[in-house]
């Protein structure tokens, strides 16, 4: 909270301007809360929260340039004091386990109502974890006992720089316009892409996207 204000800082992250200013005009309703900042993207996000310091930031987990799992794990990196809480569509084990492994501290679906974003927010700013009740199995209420260590996947092999290339390559951006965005050599993106489709068994284009909007790294 910040000092001599009373109001816990808050930094939204989606892409989707109408969904956006929905949650702006929901916080700010409560007098508790203030949102200091809004970012359309991850790489937006990071600079954002670098240069904001908020108490909270509430994050898309599919958005355009990074993915929110990759923004998240680069904002709790460098800024482990700053909670976070992943807003998603996407309700399996799977996508759960990526958020809480990225450092999000609470996992909220976009079909929550709005009271129920608002009690996650309030659990979050208080230390405690959130994790929306359609997705408390047990299952996943076993992993957040720590009761066994997640598994490795072949994603889970990838480095972010590889991520970022398959995302952008299930974009549709060519190797060229993925090195500008990148600000790389065209033969590191073909090397990246090399590795990421060895990796993960891919052998097509084709593959990579249907890859990418599997895990939600892209709209379908």
């Amino acid at each position: 909270m910040s000092a001599g204000r009373g109001k816990y800082r808050i930094l939204l992250v989606e892409d989707h301007t109408l969904l956006r200013e929905g949650l702006r005009y929901l916080l700010v309703a409560d007098p508790q809360f203030e949102v200091v900042g809004e970012a359309g993207d991850g790489l937006e996000a990071i600079a954002q929260t670098r240069r904001l310091q908020p108490d909270l930031v509430i994050m898309d987990l599919s958005m355009p340039k990074m993915t929110g799992l990759e923004a998240l794990r680069e904002i709790t990196r460098q800024h482990p004091k700053i909670k976070a809480i992943a807003l998603t569509m996407h309700d399996t084990e799977e996508h759960v386990r990526d958020a809480l492994r990225a450092g999000a501290a609470g996992y909220v679906l976009k079909t929550a109502s709005h009271g129920e974003l608002l009690s996650a927010v309030r659990a979050v700013l208080a230390g405690q974890r959130y994790i929306s009740p359609r997705m408390t199995r047990p299952d996943i209420d076993g992993y957040l006992e720590q009761a066994r260590p997640p598994e490795v996947t072949a994603w889970d092999t990838l480095t972010t720089r590889e991520r970022e290339v398959l995302k952008l390559i299930a974009e549709g951006y060519k190797s060229r316009e993925i090195a500008d965005q990148l600000c790389i050599s065209q033969s590191t993106v073909e090397k990246h892409r090399g590795n990421l489709m060895r990796k993960l068994d891919l052998h097509s284009v084709s593959g990579v996207t249907a890859y990418a909007a599997k895990r939600g790294l892209i709209a379908t």
